[in-house]
């Protein structure tokens, strides 16, 4: 399912994870890390990817883009699957 993002464009310049090891919120997100992650990663080869965990945050996806702009979204509860409709929708942003 993972192919469906493919190469991401040139105005994604990098993605940030922020995610707790072992809260219910981030559930969600290490199951996308363990479902997805590699065939992204694979996709997108020296693409920058970065997972940050901490104890006790909130679960955040932030996308940098061209120029310094960021978007950022929570993860808050969400599935693995939603967490990937997440990425994609930030990937498509301008």
């Amino acid at each position: 399912m993972a192919s469906r993002i493919g190469r991401f464009g040139p105005h994604l310049k990098e993605l940030r994870i922020h995610l707790c090891q072992t809260s219910k919120e981030s559930e969600g997100v290490r199951n996308f890390i363990t479902k997805y992650y590699v065939d992204i990663k694979n996709s997108n080869g020296r693409f920058p990817i970065l997972i940050r965990e901490c104890s006790g945050v909130q679960p955040r996806l932030w996308a940098r883009y061209e120029k310094g702009k960021e978007s950022c979204v929570s993860l808050t509860n969400l599935t693995a699957d939603d967490v990937l409709s997440q990425l994609e929708s930030l990937a498509r942003k301008k």
